[in-house]
């Protein structure tokens, strides 16, 4: 039988609250139950801590039953909020293609007392709190871990009147300038370009932002690591009503992916933590502590969300800026759009609310958006229809179908290589994680998602630049 060694770290790992009860509870078990296993006795400390009620009148633990009614009792009077008994209702589009935890964590959010309306979309995964690609409508609230890390994260396309055949003729001219011109991770540009956005009274009244404004000016233009990127590829508009009064044919195009880089992360951690503090909630949804809009934190996280999705923007008109002068032209057209970011918005039956969406495009009726597919698959310009059970909101991408982990240990460099020679596509930086491979089917995301919007345009990405300088043997 294995000795009995129980420490307090050990029950404040099972969730036992810092202080008394901790000592009371080690000392109960060892005065009284001394010769059980370790597995037995931290089983019957997880059996007190989740059903104290029914150990009140034990002779051991009695007294840790009732201090930990009293410490919850405590907890309540502190802003402790319970999830409620049954889940609200909500729709999940291609739910064949979709994994068993992102449904549970989505379920969970729609237990939340403050939850009014939800969806989850085609290219849903498991994230943290809620899911990538769920859609939540809150009332009066924000949900920081609900928005994400990567505030405002985004994608950004624009058009231009050159011939793709420049593409395959020239492919070392276009790597050239993705190099010269594109920054990735933690290298930056020597010269970063100045914005308005950095002016703004934000950074002056805000000390999270205030301590970041350094860093921002530093990053401005840039893009993250892990699936962001800087593209060069081709778009297709096939009908000769689009929305950018274009002659039907193939342009030479550039779209980027990338968010709010140090900025954004930075307030996501400390607004978390401060929603964590204030809203207490059962351990299976602790991430998706919420601050109410009406309070000062609540005020404040939302100021510097919106200028972190501002900045983003701005990092992303840099990017283009940047190409469209080494290429010598000025784009025709342009596209944007983010996720990882919350709206004030008007629900169907006129209630006003918070709409999350965590990795989720935004898709009212006649919005433009892009939804990407990987470094070799197409991605699509939609049109939103304005579907009222999707909350207004379609796919962000193909959505992963295999964890970074998992692409690395399955996916062989042989492989992944075989693969962009056979789709015609050349990387620079990236690795197996970010391999096709590791994501869906975005023609079968697509399809799920038909009553959500229209296909304006498709995109064919050609030259690709990802975290990474060299081009790893992928050519």
């Amino acid at each position: 039988m294995a000795k009995m060694k129980i420490r307090g770290k050990d029950l404040i790992k099972l969730g036992y609250p810092e202080g008394k009860v901790v000592g009371l509870a080690i000392n109960s078990l060892y005065e009284h139950h001394r010769r059980q296993s370790r597995e037995w006795g931290l089983a019957m400390l997880k059996n007190i801590l989740e059903h104290p009620r029914n150990f009140v009148e034990d002779e051991a633990f009695g007294r840790v039953a009732r201090e930990l009614i009293g410490a919850e009792q405590d907890q309540r009077k502190e802003g402790y909020y319970e999830l409620l008994e049954q889940v609200k209702p909500f729709p999940i589009f291609g739910e064949e293609q979709i994994e068993e935890g992102a449904k549970h964590q989505m379920f969970t959010a729609m237990r939340l007392p403050v939850a009014v309306d939800g969806a989850l979309m085609p290219d849903a995964h498991q994230g943290y709190g809620l899911p990538i690609g769920g859609v939540l409508a809150v009332d009066n609230a924000v949900i920081p871990y609900g928005v994400g890390v990567d505030i405002g994260c985004r994608m950004c396309l624009t058009m231009y009147n050159l011939s793709p055949s420049h593409l395959r003729e020239q492919p070392e001219k276009f790597e050239k300038l993705l190099l010269e011109n594109s920054r990735f991770g933690l290298d930056t540009f020597d010269d970063p370009m100045d914005d308005p956005v950095l002016e703004r009274k934000e950074f002056k009244y805000i000390k999270v932002v205030k301590d970041l404004k350094h860093r921002a000016y530093q990053q401005i233009g840039s893009s993250g690591g892990g699936n962001h990127f800087v593209e060069f590829g081709t778009v297709r508009l096939s009908d000769p009503k689009n929305d950018f009064d274009l002659p039907v044919g193939d342009y030479l195009a550039v779209l980027s992916h990338s968010g709010s880089r140090g900025l954004g992360a930075n307030i996501a951690r400390h607004y978390t933590k401060v929603a964590m503090d204030k809203c207490r909630l059962p351990k299976v949804a602790r991430h998706l502590a919420w601050l109410t809009l009406d309070s000062q934190e609540g005020h404040e996280y939302w100021m510097a969300m919106n200028l972190a999705g501002d900045y983003a923007s701005a990092c992303h008109d840099h990017i283009h800026r940047r190409i469209a002068r080494a290429l010598g032209e000025a784009p025709i057209a342009r596209v944007e759009n983010h996720h990882n970011f919350a709206w004030k918005e008007q629900l169907a039956d006129g209630r006003q609310v918070v709409v999350h969406r965590k990795g989720a495009t935004p898709a009212g009726k006649g919005v433009l958006g892009i939804i990407p597919g990987s470094m070799t698959a197409p991605g699509f310009i939609v049109r939103g229809k304005g579907h009222n059970d999707s909350v207004n909101s379609a796919s962000h991408g193909a959505g992963r179908v295999m964890s970074r982990s998992k692409a690395k240990s399955l996916i062989s460099t042989g492989d992944f290589r075989d693969h962009l020679a056979e789709q015609g596509v050349r990387l620079i930086g990236g690795g197996l994680d970010e391999a096709p491979m590791a994501y869906k089917d975005i023609h079968e995301v697509m399809r799920s998602q038909q009553d959500l919007v229209d296909i304006v345009g498709i995109f064919q990405p050609r030259v690709v630049r990802m975290e990474g300088a060299k081009a790893r043997n992928w050519k």
